[in-house]
């Protein structure tokens, strides 16, 4: 139990890092990742930011039910 306590954690924090890492691009450089992306994909900057959301949300809630969770459990 222990081992897998260890690697979910770790996996947890890999996660919530390459979140982080999503936001602070998204937050800096939108304009460039909408210009880069538009090049093959028809959408609105709308719908551009709405799938950026929800996939930072899906990522989050990934994390928190696989990894963090499982580590609690394991740990308790």
């Amino acid at each position: 139990m222990e081992t897998i306590a260890k690697i979910t954690i770790r996996c947890f924090f890999l996660g919530m890092g390459l979140l982080l890492l999503w936001f602070f691009m998204y937050a800096t450089a939108d304009d460039w990742m909408y210009e880069f992306h538009t090049q093959w994909f028809d959408i609105t900057r709308e719908q551009f930011a709405t799938m950026h959301y929800c996939g930072m949300m899906f990522l989050k809630i990934i994390c928190f039910a696989f990894f963090l969770f499982p580590y609690i459990a394991c740990k308790w």
